[in-house]
């Protein structure tokens, strides 16, 4: 199990390091593999190595960072099966959370998700995994929220919490996969707005999100065997 680490007082310069190291993570400015030069990231903040080293601990306590002796701290490489659960769990949950929900979204819902869609589309120009990453949560959010099952809605919301300790943005790694995503996109809010069955809109959303790890997984496949 791995260790429990206070979080430091708000406001703390531990805390600035330990937001700020996460956030380069998660956005993948902090690669896997990356290794994290104490010394260095403290002149970047301007602080000591102190904050820096407590903040490490809290990361690696939270599986983000490893360290290895000789080596260092290091940031931690995605692990696929984790990956692969979390994607298949969360086809499922969300799926039947976007059905449920439905009966319940109304007009400025839907232009509200459309008009995140669209963001997304001109996001596709100049593409931004991360920004697209952030939109797509923002686009399904509108259509899963209304979920008046809070058990389905609490799993939900797990298993985007999960994505995001795993830095995922899966767009990052198959970029091809984002088009095809605001398509489809379009096509459940069509489906939405013609008060189709729960069973098509649950479809739907599952299969949209299994396309996804889909991809992933065949670019992982064609990456390994090469």
């Amino acid at each position: 199990m791995a260790e429990t680490v206070p979080a430091a007082p708000a406001g703390s310069k531990s805390e600035q390091a330990y937001a700020l190291i996460k956030a380069r993570i998660v956005e993948g400015t902090y690669s896997p593999g990356h290794r994290l030069v104490l010394a260095r990231i403290a002149g970047d903040l301007g602080v000591s190595v102190v904050p820096i080293r407590e903040a490490i601990r809290r990361l690696e306590a939270e599986g983000l960072v490893t360290f290895e002796r000789n080596i260092g701290a290091t940031v931690a490489g995605i692990d696929p099966t984790e990956y692969l659960y979390t994607m298949q769990t969360l086809s499922i949950v969300e799926g039947a959370a976007t059905a449920l929900s439905s009966p319940l979204l109304g007009a400025a819902d839907i232009t509200r998700a459309r008009g995140v869609n669209e963001e997304m589309r001109t996001c596709l120009k100049d593409f931004d995994p991360v920004r697209f990453t952030r939109l797509n949560q923002e686009f399904h959010s509108v259509l899963f929220e209304r979920c008046p099952n809070p058990h389905i809605l609490d799993l939900v919301h797990r298993g985007w919490n999960r994505l995001a300790s795993l830095r995922s943005s899966t767009f990052r790694f198959v970029p091809g996969r984002a088009t095809e995503s605001v398509d489809e996109h379009e096509a459940l809010l069509r489906l939405i707005e013609s008060q189709a069955g729960a069973d098509a809109i649950e479809k739907a959303a599952r299969l949209h999100r299994s396309a996804t790890l889909d991809a992933y997984l065949a670019q992982s496949s064609a990456a390994d065997s090469s």
